[in-house]
């Protein structure tokens, strides 16, 4: 007879788990595991967050702390009561200022989206935002993060996400809001045109997890010039339903290179 293995969970997360209670969920991606329901063209989380909100204020106030301070480690869930820890569905642009950080622990947020300023954490080397099931991508910007080494992300909550029953798509872009849109290129920090950026999706490795990126490009150059996407996902796309699932060369070409190493 064999035991089942319990779980272990270093004290950050056991503290994270202790403190997480009810908080919202969406069914954008049940289709990927019941057979019963089809795929629909997927729409961003665009809600906008409350600003004049308490929990907000506050969270400036923790980022302002931690930047004075030089914190190393950025958990703000960790001094919210749980029902106001859920008010927060994104992060301010201020992050920005967390130049000495070098672990963002967010496991089981109720964030839909990460800011294109968390590019400028350049000592960022943990990231964590395990269970944040409405988290279903991140800025292109978090490739500049150099010192990133280590993720914890729910990748079946991922656009992309290819390793479940049936593959994810991508919402179509473009599909834009001038709250969540960056103020300068991904690629090469340039202003945009007066049409405004270009988007795309790539699907690139960060840290330890494949990850769906947006990117808001200025120009086709720059669209150009983004990096190859990680094996067995295509080049940069517009998303949409069925248009940028992993080739089956590219899955081939994954199973060849990982027998080779095992």
């Amino acid at each position: 007879m064999f035991r089942r293995r319990k779980l272990s969970l270093d004290p950050a997360t056991k503290r994270a788990v202790a403190r997480t209670g009810t908080r919202p969920l969406c069914s954008c991606l049940d289709a990927q595991y019941d057979t019963n329901k089809r795929w629909h063209e997927l729409k961003f989380h665009w809600e906008e967050q409350d600003t004049s909100c308490d929990a907000w204020k506050r969270l400036l106030d923790i980022i302002d702390r931690c930047a004075i301070d030089g914190a190393k480690i950025f958990e703000p869930g960790a001094e919210f009561e749980w029902e106001d820890w859920i008010k927060i569905i994104t992060l301010p642009a201020t992050i920005a200022k967390l130049t000495r950080v070098r672990e963002v622990r967010l496991y089981g947020s109720n964030l839909v989206r990460i800011p294109p300023e968390i590019g400028e954490m350049q000592r960022l080397e943990l990231f964590d935002v395990y269970t944040s099931y409405r988290l279903h991508w991140l800025p292109f910007e978090i490739t500049r993060c150099a010192n990133l080494k280590k993720s914890r992300i729910s990748t079946r909550a991922l656009y992309g996400n290819f390793r479940s029953h049936r593959p994810c798509p991508f919402p179509r872009l473009p599909s834009i809001t001038d709250s969540s849109s960056p103020k300068q290129c991904s690629v090469c920090r340039g202003a945009f045109g007066p049409r405004g950026p270009i988007q795309r999706w790539i699907s690139l490795g960060i840290a330890t997890d494949i990850v769906p990126l947006l990117v808001h490009a200025c120009s086709k150059t720059c669209v150009d010039a983004l990096p190859t996407p990680a094996g067995g996902y295509v080049r940069a796309h517009k998303g949409g339903l069925g248009s940028a699932l992993p080739t089956i060369q590219g899955l081939l070409r994954v199973a060849m290179r990982k027998a080779q190493i095992e």
